[in-house]
């Protein structure tokens, strides 16, 4: 549909403001509806305003902007909020505008925001750094709407400098900040909510987000590829609509071949939630809550709509993004930009020895007393579990039987020596995986059950420049990313293809998680509790700082 000329579109009308349903026809104009009247004659389809992804990390699909568009328009998706947080990390302001300027040759409406923690903390290396000028640069000269999550909770609670300044900056600009502090309670909350902040995605608890609601913050109800909180939270629909967003956050390639916001909705439904509290969600509330220009199906709007079987099976047939139809029938219909490749990656090939967990003591069958980190599957959070290790000629080994395995980190910006921990959850009974998709400073991470597949998996990554790996013996397959290290500009459904077949070679290996690759690039993530890895160290989430392997 080209949004140059005057369409006519048939169907019931599913109006979100009016909360009622009725058959009519919407008249788009250049983009813009200048008519919806109602019709007699019944209608066999529905049109309603389009799907928002109320806060995602497009780069955490492995895709580019404008293949991560061409995906999502078939799920009837047709606007993201966006923090372009992952490849601001790699490479500051340039990525940050990589990916406008990607998104813009696009008919989908991205609308990102200006990263407010690169790097996430000062206890990892990033590739970069943005400052409060940044900040205000990107406010002002590329006009961006909101600042991106506040996952610095400590830095607000401490009242760090350059933390309040970048809040202070988006108020006087009129932004909204977006928050991010899992299991924040109490005054602690209520301070970080006092400081500006009006969302929050990582609530993992019904009490955490009544608490923080009460307080007057937006809860997002996340369904992500790793992160799933809908089963606990999905009571807010009924008891606060006007409160409530939907949004996944992070989303794999194949996750995203499958699904997107429609999944939420049509849980919500089938759960018996009413049809406009949930579009609410899905729609308006982040269209009024950031200020998007993306159309509510009202005259005068632009033509952001879809066309759907009916409210019950909520299967999508067309998707308008300002009058132009870009999905048919479970067909993308935008196509693909021959786009250009940016990174930056420092380090060289590793040795096994690079590995080893050293010991004081050089007895054999000593056992040591460790921290290890538990994965929880389905969480972004870990715990602190204390176990016992065999120790042999001075190397601390990972006891596979009790699944706990190595965890590496290597900075990928220079050489250095890896960092190296235990974790347990992972599953894996031979081989070892690796990504670069590691949150948020995206230096190389990876598990295994010995040092030889894990320095194959890691050399794998190097060689790339980017990717995720699987490593077993002679064998290594690799899912190359040369955008940052974190994404290809290639196809996003053979991305998808790829990903489901390394995903696949992880679970062969014993992994048991829904999403072992996105579970393990969150195990660098210091800023969700409790342990976690970064390039320098152990590090404990909630006390905001390292601790020893050994106890």
């Amino acid at each position: 549909m080209n949004k140059t000329n005057t369409h006519i579109i048939k169907g019931n009308i599913i109006d979100i403001f009016g909360r009622k349903i009725y058959p009519g026809e919407v008249k788009v104009e250049n983009g813009i509806i200048s008519e919806i009247n109602p019709i007699q004659n019944s209608c066999d389809t529905y049109i309603l305003p389009g799907l928002i992804d109320s806060h995602v990390h497009i780069e955490s699909s492995m895709l580019i902007p404008s293949e991560f568009a061409r995906m999502a328009v078939v799920h009837g998706t047709v606007s993201t909020v966006s923090d372009p947080h992952e490849i601001a990390n790699v490479l500051g302001i340039e990525g940050v505008r990589y990916m406008i300027n990607n998104g813009r040759k696009v008919p989908f409406k991205f609308y990102f925001g200006a990263p407010s923690c690169v790097p996430a903390t000062a206890f990892e290396t990033a590739g970069a750094e943005l400052t409060p000028d940044d900040i205000r640069e990107l406010f002002e000269k590329d006009g961006l709407l909101y600042l991106s999550e506040m996952m610095n909770y400590p830095g607000v609670l401490n009242g760090d400098n350059q933390v309040l300044e970048k809040i202070r900056i988006a108020r006087e600009f009129n932004r909204p900040v977006d928050g991010h502090a899992p299991g924040l309670r109490g005054k602690e909350a209520e301070k970080y909510i006092q400081a500006g902040i009006s969302t929050d995605h990582e609530c993992f608890t019904l009490d955490e987000a009544l608490d923080k609601l009460k307080l007057g913050m937006k809860i997002l109800i996340r369904e992500g590829s790793a992160a799933k909180n809908f089963e606990a939270l999905h009571k807010l629909i009924k008891d606060f609509p006007e409160m409530v967003m939907f949004c996944s956050d992070d989303k794999h390639p194949n996750d995203l071949a499958s699904g997107h916001i429609n999944g939420i909705v049509k849980r919500a439904l089938n759960y018996g939630y009413d049809l406009f509290d949930i579009l609410r969600c899905a729609s308006l509330n982040p269209v009024m809550h950031y200020g998007l220009n993306t159309g509510l199906l009202r005259i005068g709007d632009p033509a952001d709509f879809i066309v759907i079987d009916n409210p019950d099976s909520f299967n999508v047939h067309q998707t308008y993004i300002h009058g132009i139809l870009t999905a048919l029938n479970g067909k993308t219909l935008i196509e693909s930009e021959n786009e250009n490749i940016i990174n930056n990656f420092g380090t060289s090939f590793k040795t096994e020895t690079d590995f080893a967990l050293l010991t004081d003591n050089q007895s054999n069958n000593r056992i040591c007393k460790v921290r290890v980190i538990e994965a929880l599957d389905g969480q972004l959070i870990t715990r602190e579990q204390h176990e016992n290790l065999k120790c042999e000629n001075g190397i601390l080994l990972p006891d596979i039987k009790k699944d706990i395995l190595k965890l590496t980190v290597v900075e990928r910006y220079k050489n250095g020596t890896p960092s190296v921990g235990f974790i347990k959850n992972f599953g894996l009974k031979k081989g070892a995986i690796a990504s670069c998709v590691a949150h948020d400073s995206h230096n190389i991470i990876a598990v295994g059950t010995n040092d030889k597949d894990i320095c194959s998996a890691v050399n794998a990554l190097i060689k790339h420049k980017g990717g995720i790996s699987a490593a077993c013996e002679d064998v290594t397959e690799v899912l190359p990313l040369p955008v940052a290290g974190i994404m290809t500009n290639n196809d996003g459904y053979k991305t998808a293809e790829q990903y489901t077949d390394i995903d696949k070679l992880a679970k062969d290996f014993g992994s048991e998680l829904n999403a072992p690759f996105m579970t393990l690039s969150f195990m660098a993530l210091l800023v969700i509790p409790q342990l976690k890895l970064s390039d320098k160290g152990l590090f404990d989430g909630e006390k905001f700082e390292f601790v020893n392997l050994n106890i």
